[in-house]
């Protein structure tokens, strides 16, 4: 294959530059479809619910007492809210089809723009580099999710077995306090079969771990710092940020891999890290 000029290099620069501008457009389209399918679902949900409480008020009414204006209005007005939730959602549903179908092909677009960049340019390096901090948000956003599950698991795991010792104390009978404290003390026991068996605490330590890890390499090698402070005396200094540029491929590749590792160790059970420690 011949070697591309400078020029041809910097024309896939900029067709690449493009590509990942129309993918980051078309994800964000369809990160906001998505938010507004789950405000439907929740909508709909909610009129459901209280279809269903002035329906029952509706037919109690019709056997004591005529329904007031308000009880049918309500009733009407909740039904119309339904429909319009339903109707909302079949047509985002359709809307966020045709969204992922465009972030698939702009990712691909992108993808194939970098891969007509040589391997071994400045500029495939530096598109690997830039590439890292969509990886740290990854990370960074896994590492988010598990917290705050293993925060709500935590906390409905302490405020479930109080409220439901206090529930117990209160009454020994078979009462709808005791089935409370037994739906309290059931709900507290599955979070913490959860909490303990999924170690979402565990996962969002090394999943910001190695987030933190692979900011410290990129701004190392964005500032020349550490590992990339000095490199051979003999290169020219193009040669030289380029050579920063591959070890810091290198790393990044061993950092990732050892976060793989950690969450292959954490899908083990205790006796399978046991025979293999």
């Amino acid at each position: 294959m011949a070697r591309l000029t400078e020029a041809e290099i910097t024309e896939l620069e900029r067709d690449y530059r493009e590509r990942n501008r129309a993918y980051d457009h078309a994800l964000q389209d369809l990160k906001a479809s998505r938010f507004h399918r789950r405000m439907y679902y929740l909508t709909a949900f909610g009129a459901m619910a209280l279809t269903g409480l002035l329906g029952y008020t509706v037919i109690v009414g019709l056997w004591e007492e005529k329904p007031t204006f308000t009880r049918w209005a309500g009733l009407v007005i909740v039904l119309a809210l339904w429909v319009i939730a339903g109707n909302l959602l079949i047509n985002n549903r359709k809307k966020v089809v045709d969204l992922t179908a465009e972030v698939n092909q702009a990712r691909s677009e992108k993808q194939n723009a970098a891969a007509a960049l040589p391997l071994d340019s400045e500029a495939a390096l530096r598109i690997y580099r830039e590439s890292t901090l969509e990886v740290m948000d990854a990370y960074r956003s896994r590492a988010g999710r598990n917290r705050r599950m293993n925060n709500a698991l935590q906390a409905v795991i302490i405020a479930g077995s109080i409220i439901a010792s206090t529930l117990i104390a209160l009454d020994s009978n078979i009462t709808p306090l005791s089935l409370t404290a037994t739906i309290l003390s059931a709900t507290v026991g599955i979070s913490a079969g959860l909490s303990g068996y999924f170690k979402f605490r565990e996962r969002g330590f090394n999943l910001q771990s190695t987030a933190d890890e692979l900011e410290k390499h990129y701004t190392g090698v964005q500032f020349h710092l550490d590992e990339y402070e000095t490199v051979a005396p003999d290169l020219t200094p193009e040669e030289g940020e380029k050579e920063r540029l591959r070890r810091f491929a290198r790393l990044v590749e061993k950092i990732k891999e050892e976060q793989r590792k950690r969450e292959l160790q954490l899908e083990q059970s205790p006796e399978q890290q046991r025979s293999q420690g």
